[in-house]
């Protein structure tokens, strides 16, 4: 009698734990695939950096370009926020590397590339006192980005600054 009572509850209880198993199934393969879309959000917006950079991002070095020439560019925003970039380009100075890359955006003036605009961060120097300081391998640069020669190895970088 004891034994057709335990088989009793135990087949009583298998709808149970076959909904408590299928509950956990079913929430770790929606964890699975959301985590699999973060992914491959994550992805599109690495390849989309390529073409137009993503300053929301503040992950590991990013690779941009092509060439056989590779230096490190680092953007320091209002914020203190670092972004790097690994570069690659057969571009001869950092400013027409970092322009084709869409990463360096200005204006011309009789001193050369005003920048007024580094990862899709513009900065306005007349409204608030902040501009973009150069810097190669960092010393606050002598030269300007565009005349500047891209060199193996140097780091490149531009830091808000307020003067």
């Amino acid at each position: 009698m004891y034994r057709k009572m335990h088989i009793k509850y135990i087949n009583k209880l298998k709808p149970s734990i076959l909904c408590i198993i299928l509950t956990v199934v079913i929430a770790f393969f929606i964890t699975g695939c959301n985590s699999s879309k973060d992914n491959n959000t994550s992805s599109s917006q690495k390849v989309e950096t390529s073409v137009k950079p993503d300053d929301s991002e503040q992950t590991n070095n990013k690779q941009l370009g092509e060439g056989k020439t590779v230096f490190t560019f680092t953007v320091i925003d209002t914020e203190d926020s670092e972004t790097q970039f690994e570069i690659h380009t057969d571009k001869k100075t950092v400013g027409e590397a970092l322009s084709e890359l869409g990463l360096i955006e200005g204006e011309e003036s009789t001193y050369g590339l005003y920048v007024k605009t580094v990862n899709g961060i513009t900065l306005d120097y007349d409204k608030d006192g902040i501009y973009w300081a150069f810097y190669i391998n960092g010393e606050y640069a002598q030269t300007g980005v565009d005349s500047t020669q891209v060199t193996e190895g140097d780091s490149y970088s531009f830091k808000a600054e307020k003067e």
